[in-house]
């Protein structure tokens, strides 16, 4: 495997992206993998971190990049030890003019916006019915075009639609690509230092700059939208205490992205076994209560009941784990599959008992807009 840290921005990195590589980039940081050395594809996480030494030592790699489902116990991870992996990292965020695509033909909500405020009711009955405390509701929207999707021109676009989120990119089993511009950070290790930033509970921004200053002042004293972020925290915090020497949990805070608030709260610690991997770390958090409920399983069954198709590697997380155990997991939402003349496009939100039908979905029609937006297409 060869390795590359020569003098290139975050940027330089997505720009030169291509079909099937693997991409992680902020705006400050990035890393790009290209080429396959090794696969491994486990449903059980824990077995596919068990196999990673073994590759490591027969392939020559150092790295593994890839994802895991939102389900992963019916769903396979899959990882890549790629042949070449290159990194940057600036404290400069350029951000290039973006490509011009060519524009969808049809446009299919799945399901239609009335479908989606019943299935948001009849989550927020189930609540009480199932001893829930949340439960994450999605939709997607299938796009369809006369010509093939051009997946690099469509990441570009994402990193410099977003320079402030995680833009991933990755190749998925039988040829397809998870592209997407996530503002939320799942886990990263480095050395002993673990942080996570879970994100819940958000608001439209507005053009106006009394109206979006307003949004996020009603955002931050919202007591729904603060027992949505606390339900996540807490379990972020439960999860990672026995794994961590300490534990530091911060206050929410006010964050934004082009189109929505979000509560963010960042978790940091120390591990106690340095043994436990980045992949380990990420596959005990995954899935958050951020994009499936709490508790995990009952909300699990429940999403796959009233949603009317099967996420597989939306609400998943991407990432990668080096040979020493750090890495860097993103919650793979703001997201489309790519699969030849085809896109599809998740937006998710969180059901607690106070949440109204309308306002629920008009927060996934902001999720939409903003990745939309981002990647060049007007709809």
């Amino acid at each position: 495997m060869t390795t590359s840290t020569a003098p290139a921005t975050p940027a330089d990195l997505a720009a030169r992206y291509e079909r099937g590589d693997f991409l992680l980039a902020t705006a400050r940081h990035a890393l790009l993998a290209s080429g396959v050395v090794a696969t491994a594809t486990e449903t059980e996480p824990s077995r596919l971190s068990g196999a990673l030494p073994g590759l490591f030592t027969d392939s020559g790699a150092s790295i593994a990049v890839g994802v895991l489902p939102f389900d992963t116990t019916s769903m396979p991870g899959h990882l890549v030890l790629p042949r070449a992996v290159h990194r940057a990292s600036s404290d400069h965020a350029a951000v290039p003019p973006r490509t011009a695509l060519p524009q969808p033909v049809k446009v299919t909500p799945v399901p239609e916006p009335e479908a989606h405020l019943a299935a948001v009711r009849a989550a927020v009955s189930a609540l009480s019915d199932r001893d829930l405390r949340k439960v994450v509701l999605a939709r997607a929207l299938d796009l369809d075009f006369d010509e093939a999707v051009p997946v690099a021109e469509v990441v570009r676009n994402l990193a410099n639609g977003n320079p402030r989120h995680t833009t991933y990119a990755a190749q998925l089993p039988g040829g397809r690509t998870l592209v997407g511009a996530t503002p939320e950070l799942l886990l990263s290790r480095t050395g002993g230092a673990v942080v996570s930033r879970p994100h819940a509970g958000s608001m439209p921004r507005s053009a106006d700059p009394a109206i979006d200053k307003a949004n996020g002042e009603a955002l931050l004293a919202s007591e729904k939208d603060h027992v949505e972020h606390a339900v996540v925290v807490e379990s972020v915090v439960e999860i990672l205490r026995p794994f961590c020497r300490t534990l530091d949990v911060r206050s929410p805070e006010l964050v934004s992205t082009p189109a929505i608030w979000h509560l963010s709260t960042t978790v940091t610690g120390e591990l106690i076994d340095q043994d436990v991997t980045a992949l380990d770390l990420a596959a005990a958090l995954h899935p958050t209560p951020a994009v499936c409920g709490t508790p995990t399983a009952a909300a699990r069954s429940l999403v796959q009941e009233l949603e009317p198709f099967d996420r597989e590697y939306y609400a998943g997380a991407v990432g990668w784990v080096d040979a020493a155990g750090d890495g860097e997991w993103a919650v793979g939402i703001r997201c489309a599959e790519i699969a030849g003349t085809s896109m599809r496009l998740y937006a998710g939100g969180g059901i607690v008992p106070a949440s109204d039908p309308r306002t629920e979905l008009d927060e996934t029609s902001a999720k939409f807009r903003t990745l939309l937006a981002a990647m060049g297409l007007e709809i």
